[in-house]
């Protein structure tokens, strides 16, 4: 008798959240003040026909900071995944980096393997959705988010403009720039 492995993994789409999904206001931590970008929906939804996992890496220093606590993220976060639950994605999970190594409270200064640049919070989401790099993409907007990505072996690297500017050198760190998360329909 022989037995087979089960060597299937998952792909995944690494999203950032302020700048990609919703406009970055600097500490979105309450509903009123999350306001999803165009196409953000429609982006998610051909991701997931595609058969990709999304999983969202997401710097929070606004709660080290003590701007916002942990449970206020919690509770936006709970409303941010009903809201693309509504639109028939599922979100695999959501990963965030409450520290800040320079200008935190003291529970939460700290330099982690998670804050991006660092890939903790994608080799967690790797090992524990058994994700294969290889097929899968990270987009931000932040060269950190295109460093953490290489840090964590993910090949393909979007940085989204989202209204941002980038220098030449920011540009170099991604594979593909895109207007926002919206171009993915045609280029995933």
């Amino acid at each position: 008798m022989s037995s087979t492995v089960n060597t299937i993994s998952n792909k995944a789409i690494f999203l950032d959240r302020d700048g990609v999904i919703n406009a970055d206001h600097a500490y979105v931590h309450k509903i009123e003040q999350f306001e999803f970008i165009d196409g953000v929906f429609a982006a998610c939804h051909h991701f997931i026909a595609k058969g990709y996992l999304l999983v969202i890496v997401t710097n929070q220093s606004g709660i080290g900071r003590g701007y916002y606590s942990e449970q206020d993220f919690a509770t936006l976060t709970d409303w941010m995944k009903s809201q693309f639950a509504g639109h028939g994605i599922p979100i695999a999970g959501v990963y965030f980096c409450p520290h800040h190594p320079t200008n935190a409270l003291p529970e939460y200064l700290q330099s982690c393997d998670c804050r991006k640049p660092q890939p903790g919070m994608l080799t967690q989401a790797i090992n524990e959705f058994d994700i294969d790099v290889s097929q899968s993409i990270m987009i931000g907007d932040k060269v950190s988010d295109m460093q953490a990505a290489a840090a964590a072996g993910v090949p393909r690297k979007v940085l989204v403009r989202s209204g941002q500017t980038f220098s030449d050198k920011d540009i170099a760190c991604a594979d593909e720039v895109w207007a926002s998360l919206a171009d993915g329909v045609e280029r995933v």
